[in-house]
């Protein structure tokens, strides 16, 4: 089973999506974390609420600190605006994905980063055999 890890600088609001829909789209196929550079207090309510209308309920997750051994077990790191923070292993495939960062938005403008996020993970998805 392929293991990706979804990173980010506060792990509430890109990486959270991220890893929310390869759960929910791979149904299981593909083992899913997600953590963040400088974990934030909670999820963002805008991305949370915008989660819900999409089907995917993410009022209990917490955002997670980024460890290196996050990072050693995971086939494939996806950062997401984290920058030089994220830890580099060599055998490791990263992907940089350029989302904007929905935090501070109101849910109207995290719904199409909502939107380009599921479409990313359904090509990674496609790739990985999931």
């Amino acid at each position: 089973m392929s293991s990706v890890l979804f990173v980010c600088v506060h792990n509430a609001g890109r990486s959270q999506m991220a890893a929310a829909f390869l759960a929910h789209l791979s149904e299981g196929r593909i083992e899913v974390r997600s953590a963040g550079s400088a974990p934030a207090g909670s999820v963002n309510p805008a991305v949370v609420q915008a989660m819900a209308e999409a089907g995917i309920d993410l009022s209990a997750e917490v955002p997670k600190i980024l460890t290196p051994e996050a990072v050693q077990t995971s086939d494939v790191v996806v950062t997401m605006g984290c920058g030089d923070t994220c830890p580099y292993f060599p055998g490791k495939r990263y992907l940089d994905w350029r989302v904007p960062d929905p935090a501070g938005q109101g849910v109207a403008a995290v719904r199409p980063i909502r939107d380009e996020i599921r479409e990313r993970v359904r090509g990674l998805i496609a790739e990985l055999g999931g």
